[in-house]
């Protein structure tokens, strides 16, 4: 079960001028399930992408990012899941290729004007004649108000769908922004989560919407993580449809440009922690701040060894206050000149250890009832510096190892 998530309101998500949204069945791995999403886009809207780290990415990261670079101008992404056509060598970007190109004609587009997504299995070859077929159905059901139904069709070990949606007030204008994202393994995001797609009709300069992707996936999808794995289709998506009326953003150090910025980032967020209590097999939410690092990115390497610990991960899923395996973490995490007689370590309102040992005052009681919690917060001081970092993570309980063992099955 999730960790206090529920599937998303249909009301509370916006439609965003200039997106509609269709969904089908392809029968791509399994039957009589929504497993093909197509967005279509308006003429003139924007569209950023971040991209996996991971060198041996899909086929369908790679067509994305050329038709990115192409400048055609994006019109179009399809999604399917059941199949994520990486590692399927040169074979895999021509089926790729193919599917752009078979929904272009169908859309009257150009095939650069298409962006595709995959998510599934590894290693297994793309069912072009299924996804190809299903087109013409995604097509017919295009609706600007088909967001839930979109989260549902990109699904893969999820429980749940994930979708958030926010609006604001810009010019006196009301300006939307609604997003979908799935994942729930293979989740340590060097960019983004396994698939996410987000848009606003917001009127930005096109030439800002990179960063604003980059800023807001940095604070969202590059702070969680599941097992440590990063995936080989991770995608984030903005996209811009510039339909909302207002004066065009020229800066995102206006206060227009951080009105939206805080709002694309409130939705990364929700969706990115969505991912995480939607976790394989998790029973716990941990929230991982780590505080007074020299560096934002030495606090994030403890964060990130604290999060990825088995040992730490485990324990929290036996509610075991064995809280000397996060110290254990921080000393590994590859800080060279780490003074351990300065750490101080908080697990919520429980001070567990001071300059580096217990504290004198803490009783294990008090750790086990805070270990019991569905959400847990855990503090690390290094009195180093001034620097802040906060990672997303949950336990690693039974299931995770049942879920990921059966799943080709």
């Amino acid at each position: 079960m999730p960790v206090n998530l529920l599937s998303p309101d249909p009301a509370s998500l916006h439609a965003v001028a200039g997106v509609r949204l269709g969904v089908a069945r392809a029968g791509i791995r399994k039957p009589n399930r929504d497993d093909l999403v197509v967005l279509a886009l308006a003429q003139g809207s924007s569209v950023a992408g971040v991209f996996t780290t991971n060198r041996f990415c899909a086929a369908p990261v790679q067509v994305c990012r050329e038709h990115l670079a192409s400048g055609a101008g994006i019109r179009a992404l399809v999604v399917n899941t059941g199949n994520a056509n990486a590692g399927t060598g040169a074979d895999g970007l021509l089926r790729a290729r193919s599917t752009c190109a078979t929904l272009a004609t169908l859309m009257g587009l150009s095939p650069t004007q298409v962006m595709p997504f995959s998510t599934g299995v590894i290693m297994e070859t793309l069912p072009i004649e299924r996804i190809e077929a299903g087109l013409p159905a995604a097509i017919a059901d295009l609706q600007s108000d088909r967001w839930l139904p979109a989260a549902q069709g990109i699904m893969t070990t999820d429980t749940l769908p994930k979708a958030a949606s926010r609006q604001l007030q810009i010019g006196g204008r009301t300006v939307t922004v609604t997003g979908v994202s799935k994942g729930a393994g293979m989740i340590r995001p060097n960019m983004a989560t396994m698939l996410g797609f987000m848009a606003t009709d917001a009127v930005i300069a096109p030439s800002l919407l990179q960063g604003l992707l980059r800023e807001a996936a940095d604070a969202s999808f590059n702070r969680i993580t599941i097992d440590g794995d990063t995936s080989t289709n991770d995608s984030f998506v903005l996209i811009a449809t510039h339909q909302a009326g207002h004066a065009v953003i020229e800066s995102l150090a206006s206060a227009e440009g951080l009105a939206l910025r805080e709002a694309v980032i409130a939705v990364a967020q929700q969706l990115a922690q969505a991912i995480v209590r939607d976790g394989e097999g998790a029973t716990k939410f941990i929230t991982v701040r780590v505080e007074g690092g020299a560096s934002d990115e030495e606090c994030s390497r403890v964060a990130y060894a604290i999060a990825h610990s088995p040992l730490v991960k485990t324990a929290f899923f036996a509610s075991d206050p064995n809280l000397g395996r996060i110290l254990c973490a921080v000393g590994y995490a590859g800080i060279a000149d780490l003074d351990q007689n300065l750490i101080d370590l908080f697990l919520d309102d429980v001070h567990v250890a001071r300059q580096g040992g217990r504290h004198p005052d803490y009783l294990e009681a008090d750790g086990q009832r805070v270990m019991q919690q569905s959400e847990i917060t855990v503090r690390v001081l290094l009195h180093r510096g001034h620097a802040v970092t906060t990672v997303w993570t949950c336990d690693l309980s039974h299931d995770y190892v049942s879920i990921n063992a059966d799943y080709r099955s």
